[in-house]
Order: C-alpha cells, then structure tokens, then sequence
C-alpha cells in the first residue's frame, strides 16, 4: 500500500489531542492533503479546526488508515462507532496507551488488521520515539505505511512481540517524565549548594537540553559521552561515584522506575 493510496481512500483520525494534532501537524507538514484527513474530535482545538481537515464529517467508505488516539478511558464509547469499517481492508493504527491488540480484536472483529504503537512526547517537537507491533492480519506493507506515517513524529522500532509493550511504556514512554524530574532534582542541588532557585533552574534545564542533543547528535556511545567529561579523579569523576553505585546509585533505582511503571502498564492492560 502507498501513501497514494491512502491519499485516495482517505485517513481517520479518531481523536486529536497533543499526540493527535503532534501527528497531524507532521504529515501536513509533510505535504499529506488536508481534505485526505478526517477527524472525529467532539472538542477539536482551535489550531485544528483551522487546518481545514474534514472535522466530524461522515467516515470516508473505505479509509486506509483509522488512527486511534483517544483517551483511554474513552475508548469503550469512541471505538464501537467505527465497528463498521472491521474486518476489512482498513488498518486501524492505534496510539492509545495500555490498551492491547485483543482488545481492537473484540471489537471490531478477528480479521481487522491492528498495528499498536507506543509514541512518546517529544513526538510534540518530531523528536519522539515510536515502538509498533502488529496482529497477524496486519500485512508488511502495512506495517510499513504505520512506519511512515509515524515517522513524521520522529524516530520508529519494531518489537517482536506485544509483551514488549510494557517495557516499551516503563522506558521511553514514560521515560520523559524521568528526565523532567530529573531537571528538578538537579535544580534543587543547585540550590542546597547556594544558588538562586531561577539560575539552578535554568543550569539544571539547560544542562539536560544540551546533553540531549549531544547524544542525539554524536556517533559515540553514551558511555563514552560519559567518559569524555569525566577527568581521573575530578569533579565529574567524585560525583558520578555517588551516582553510579550500584546499590545506592541509578542503576539500581532506575531498574526500579522502569519496572514500577511497567507493570503498571500490564496492570491496566487487564
């Protein structure tokens, strides 16, 4: 399937939200039509309504793509409505955490080609990271049209298997989250080593935003970003042997963030 194609039969977009509109923007942004995009949305934002997609218009007959980015607690009420379009040769492409493929399944019928993802909030900046995996009636071009248009929010993996999806949601789903508190902790340091509160902040952000592009921009390792700026027995080398204990470190609070948050994430699958 081509993008051609879907240009012809047409792409729902059942809820546009921040990860809805961030995928929006891209694929106008990539110079998909607006008139190809149908959005159901009882709330659209004013930055949607003006993009002059089709907004709660009648369904397109045979939509390529259905893309569900409903809450979701939503999802119960918002997916029956598109029951009609199941078992055929419309791909429904969901975004919608915690909610798994048997679900899609249930609903909308055992032939119906599912592909689940699993995007992340920088996706509002194109710099998001986007796990897929698909059901067994998903086909490889399938597959590969989810890639395409998720890649307009940044970067896009495959897993092998569903059950990747929670660890997926612990890491880099969640992940942002981590990182944003992270800059608090940093900031509060600052601050106990006597600076003002909006310069520790602005450090502490800064400091995180620059290294983040660092990493994305360099060929090397992440450990060896780290070696880089850690001089034999300096001021990077004293602090990061508090960090990098094993017991009372990271590494060992870290295992416990991502694996808290996963099985949060298998708990609400149920």
């Amino acid at each position: 399937m081509e993008t051609a194609d879907v240009k012809a039969r047409g792409l729902v977009l059942l809820g546009c939200g921040k990860m809805g509109s961030a995928m929006l923007q891209g694929w106008l942004a990539n110079g998909f039509p607006a008139e190809s995009v149908t959005v159901i949305d009882p709330h659209p934002s004013d930055w949607v309504v003006a993009q002059g997609v089709r907004l709660n218009a009648e369904l397109p007959v045979r939509p390529a793509i259905v893309l569900v980015a409903v809450k979701p607690q939503m999802m119960a009420e918002a997916l029956p409505s598109l029951a009609e379009l199941g078992s055929g040769e419309t791909l429904f492409l969901s975004v919608a955490a915690g909610t798994p493929i048997s679900f899609y399944e249930s609903v909308l019928g055992a032939a119906t080609p599912v592909i689940r993802a699993m995007p992340n909030t920088p996706a509002a900046v194109g710099r998001g990271i986007t796990a897929i995996v698909g059901n067994a009636r998903a086909s490889a071009a399938q597959m590969d049209l989810a890639e395409h248009f998720l890649s307009a929010i940044g970067q896009v993996v495959r897993l092998e298997a569903e059950a990747q999806m929670d660890a997926v949601t612990g890491l880099s789903g969640s992940g942002p989250a981590y990182l944003f508190h992270m800059v608090e902790a940093m900031a509060r340091a600052g601050v106990a080593q006597g600076l003002p509160e909006d310069l520790a902040m602005q450090l502490a952000r800064a400091t995180v935003a620059g290294a983040g592009e660092l990493l994305h921009c360099s060929e090397e390792s992440a450990a060896q970003l780290r070696a880089n700026v850690t001089s034999p027995n300096g001021t990077t080398a004293a602090g990061l042997e508090v960090l990098m204990d094993e017991r009372a470190g990271l590494p060992g609070l870290m295992e416990k963030v991502v694996s808290a948050a996963a099985d949060r994430s298998r708990e609400l699958a149920k």
